[in-house]
Order: structure tokens, then C-alpha cells, then sequence
């Protein structure tokens, strides 16, 4: 398998092929100070709901979504040129009919050091241990780091962690969220219909000992998650801005002992999210820094409320449509993003 720094075009079709011109503009601009910020995109041409191991990919019948691809291809060429615009390079993980979560590659682990420049022959990336119906992600994802020159890492197996969607930068600290880790199913319960579905959530607060030492000497702080629509950190949690200082938060999706702690910490630098945006996603946004100017990359359909907040910190906020990832997949813009640093 091999990756590559072209993207996706979509042909009379509807299928995507690849393109140069975007990736030669990308390869001209730097998005940070001392270098450009490479992130990881899945090429949508096969996203379609398979396991159904979220709210969003089902009906309250249980049935999974049907994903209208076409729309999703074009959903997601816009995000991709709007990051291109911003200066970021985007390298494509290649589709495969068989996995189409591949489309959520910040699944995929995390990237050590992720807002220092360095060359790629420097960086080191740590794999997700996914849950059962996209465990077969990992040798994909590693395929195509290993050929953009990046060296991977393992994390223990005994835990269940899903990367940087559950483990991020926030200020001088990282944010490890968790919740209980179950088996999927379907259970009996008192309404209509009969039966509700049991998700759960994706990483296990114990691989807590696996990651303090490879961030030390930053902290790591454990958040628990509640709400099993808000299944991964980075749906009810977002630093943004220079240094990541600010943070976007969902009161109602992190335990209660958590929320009094992150005021401490982040005091007027932290925006409580309306339950509306919330469900939105809007937490499930890009931050970016670069030229001096701070930008935020988030679904569309936020309150302007919320926008005006963000400009209030010195940060642009800038909204694109990815509807159709979040309400068939239960993905939005952070999601189909795997953050790979910044290179020099």
C-alpha cells in the first residue's frame, strides 16, 4: 500500500480520482512559523455505515444509515480546499471498500509533539488501538505514514484507545477522555420500539500509565465523557487559538467532578457550548495557527453567537459542511482529520 500527497477529484461519476493541482499549491505555503502543517484526510470514495457503532449511524429502529456518497464526496472536497487554502498539506489515506471509517483518521493515534516543527524523519506517531469493527485500520494507517517517511508506534493492546480523538493538547496540559468501554448491543428496554442500542465509549482510562511518560513533562488530565452522542473527547472538547490556550466545552458531556476543574484552568479562555451547538458538533473543530493569524475550522450551522465568541479571542472562525459525515456517521470536521504536525 501506498499513500500520497494528491487528493481526490470527483469524475462525471461522482467517484473521486486523483488531482495534482491542489497538492502543488499546498506544497508552496507554509501554515506555521517553521514549517507546514501535514494532516491526514480519507479519501471518501467508499464512506458508507458498516458496523454502526454510534448513535448517529442508526435510526431509533436500529437500522444503519444509507450515506448519500455523492454529496459526501463534494462535502469533503471542500474541507480539503479549504485547508489547502489555509496552507495545510493534506496527505490521503487511500479508500478501501472494506473500511470506510477510514474517512475518521483522527482515530488514527496521535502525533507526538505536535506543535513543535520537525522533519519528518523526526516525527513519530502513535496507533489507535480502534474498536473491533475498525481494528484493520491500524495496518492501513501505518502503511501510508510509513510511506510519507514517518515512523509509527504501537500502544499497548490491553487498552482500547482511540487516538487523538480521545487525547490532545489543551493549554500546558493534554486532555485524556474516557468512559466505559463495553460490547456493543442491542438490550431490552421500556419504550418504543423495545430495544435500544448500548455504544459505550472508545478509550480506556488506563492506558493513562502508557501516555505520561511520552508527553511528560506536560500533565495529562483525565476527563470522563457522559453522553454516548459526544462518544469521543474531541465532540464536547476544543482547544483552539495560539498555544491552544482557549477551549470550547460541552458541560453536559464530561463528568461533573470534571467541569469545575477546567474553569480553574481555563478561566476566561473557556466557552461553554450551547446544548444547539453542542449537537452540532461544534466542539469537533481544527484549530490553526499561522502567518500570525489564528484561525478555527467548524461545522456549519453554529450559532453566530458562538462565532462571535471565538473572534472575541483573536481567532477567525471559518464554518464548512460536512452534514452528511456527522449525521450518517457521527463524524464532523476534527474527525475526518488526523493531525501530523508540523514539518520542517
Amino acid at each position: 500500500m501506498t499513500s500520497t500527497d494528491d487528493t481526490p477529484e470527483t469524475s462525471n461519476a461522482g467517484t473521486p480520482k486523483a488531482g495534482d493541482a491542489g497538492a502543488q499549491r499546498a506544497e508552496g505555503e507554509r501554515s506555521e512559523i517553521d514549517g507546514q502543517r501535514w494532516i491526514l484526510m480519507g479519501d471518501p470514495a467508499h464512506f458508507s455505515v458498516q458496523g454502526g457503532a454510534n448513535p448517529h449511524t442508526r435510526t431509533r429502529w436500529g437500522n444503519r444509515r444509507h450515506v448519500d456518497r455523492e454529496l459526501a464526496i463534494q462535502q469533503w472536497q471542500r474541507l480539503r480546499d479549504t485547508l489547502r487554502d489555509l496552507g495545510v498539506h493534506v496527505l490521503v489515506v487511500p479508500p478501501d471498500a472494506a473500511q470506510p471509517g477510514l474517512v475518521y483518521p483522527a482515530n488514527a493515534g496521535f502525533m507526538q509533539d505536535v506543535d513543535t516543527p520537525q522533519p519528518l524523519a523526526k516525527r513519530r506517531f502513535h496507533l489507535a488501538n480502534l474498536l473491533p469493527t475498525r481494528a484493520r485500520e491500524k495496518k492501513h494507517y501505518e502503511a501510508v505514514l510509513a510511506s510519507a517517511g514517518i515512523r509509527t508506534l504501537d500502544i499497548d493492546e490491553r487498552f482500547r484507545f482511540e487516538g487523538e480523538a480521545d487525547f490532545f493538547p489543551a493549554g500546558d496540559v493534554f486532555l485524556l477522555t474516557h468512559g466505559g468501554v463495553v460490547e456493543q448491543r442491542f438490550v431490552p428496554a421500556l419504550a418504543f420500539p423495545p430495544w435500544k442500542r448500548v455504544y459505550g465509549f472508545r478509550t480506556d482510562a488506563g492506558v493513562e500509565e502508557i501516555l505520561i511518560p511520552i508527553v511528560s513533562p506536560r500533565r495529562v488530565v483525565r476527563i470522563e465523557l457522559q453522553l454516548e452522542a459526544h462518544y469521543h473527547g474531541d465532540t464536547a472538547l476544543c482547544a483552539f487559538g495560539p498555544g491552544r490556550k482557549h477551549l470550547l466545552a460541552f458541560r453536559r458531556g464530561i463528568a461533573a467532578s470534571a467541569w469545575q476543574p477546567l474553569l480553574v484552568r481555563f478561566r476566561e479562555h473557556l466557552i461553554e457550548l450551547s446544548e444547539e451547538d453542542a449537537a452540532r458538533y461544534a466542539a469537533n473543530a481544527f484549530t490553526l495557527n499561522q502567518r500570525g493569524e489564528s484561525y478555527l475550522v467548524l461545522p456549519e450551522g453554529v450559532s453566530d453567537a458562538l462565532l462571535g465568541q471565538i473572534r472575541e479571542r483573536g481567532v477567525t472562525p471559518l464554518t464548512v459542511d460536512v452534514s452528511e459525515f456527522l449525521k450518517k456517521g457521527g463524524g464532523s470536521v476534527k474527525c475526518m482529520i488526523g493531525d501530523l504536525g508540523v514539518v520542517s
